[in-house]
């Protein structure tokens, strides 16, 4: 495991961050913070993450601080695990939390063998399209930008994942709660809309939480204020170099 904090100021030796991110912070947001902590501790380092987490997602935030932005890319492509709940007979627009529900449909006469084959049949490679509520580009904007003024791009190009394991941990209608271990670039919010379109009743994603990025496990995450307190001590008990 890399070391949490770098042990030289003003070096731009490279770390990786794990971080636990808030609910209603874009991954940015959390870029920011922690780039702005360190150009107040004297580290002054570039700052990336590794996998982009929606607003309304929390989890691990993989963050690679100066040289180690260079492996970004490369740990980009890891698979992903999150736990969540998708609330099936009804949809939004997102697909997620962050607009109004429509579409309200009854889930009385859905079993739970029926709910649990129907995720197993999810497993393995898939193609996905990439929802309007996301930051995909199309033609130099961001797919949200397009969705905000009410342009529907039907032209998004689809890519291939591949969803390793969909277990159902508990089914408490309308919520069913969910592992997902899926490849990179897998859309949860999408595969939540489709599972609820598999179903008959529609469904979108209502919690979403990411566990692990390959062998980086929440579990090892600090908060974004602990992050912080962490960088700044360094700082003030590192000697001049």
């Amino acid at each position: 495991m890399e070391k949490s904090l770098n042990r030289e100021p003003g070096c731009d030796d490279g770390e990786f961050l794990l971080v636990d991110k808030p609910l209603d912070w874009t991954s940015f947001d959390v870029v920011a913070k922690i780039r702005n902590t360190y150009n107040r501790s004297g580290f002054k380092k570039k700052v990336g993450h590794c996998g982009t987490l929606d607003p309304k997602a929390t989890g691990l935030l993989l963050l690679a601080s100066g040289r180690k932005t260079k492996e970004i890319a490369s740990l980009e492509v890891l698979d992903k695990v999150y736990d969540g709940s998708i609330k099936l007979g009804v949809m939004t627009e997102s697909h997620d939390v962050e607009t109004d529900e429509y579409g309200h449909r009854t889930v009385d006469h859905l079993t739970e063998m029926q709910i649990r084959m129907v995720a197993s049949e999810f497993i393995g490679e898939r193609l996905q399209q990439p929802p309007m509520h996301s930051a995909a580009w199309h033609n130099g904007k961001r797919l949200y930008e397009h969705a905000r003024k009410g342009v529907v791009i039907k032209e998004r190009k689809a890519k291939e994942i591949f969803i390793h394991r969909f277990e159902v941990t508990r089914i408490d209608l309308p919520m069913v709660y969910f592992i997902l271990h899926v490849s990179k670039g897998a859309y949860i919010r999408v595969i939540a809309h489709e599972f609820g379109a598999a179903l008959g009743v529609g469904g979108y994603l209502a919690s979403l939480r990411r566990v692990s990025i390959g062998p980086y496990e929440l579990r090892s995450a600090r908060s974004v204020a602990d992050t912080m307190e962490d960088i700044l001590r360094q700082a003030s008990t590192t000697p001049p170099g």
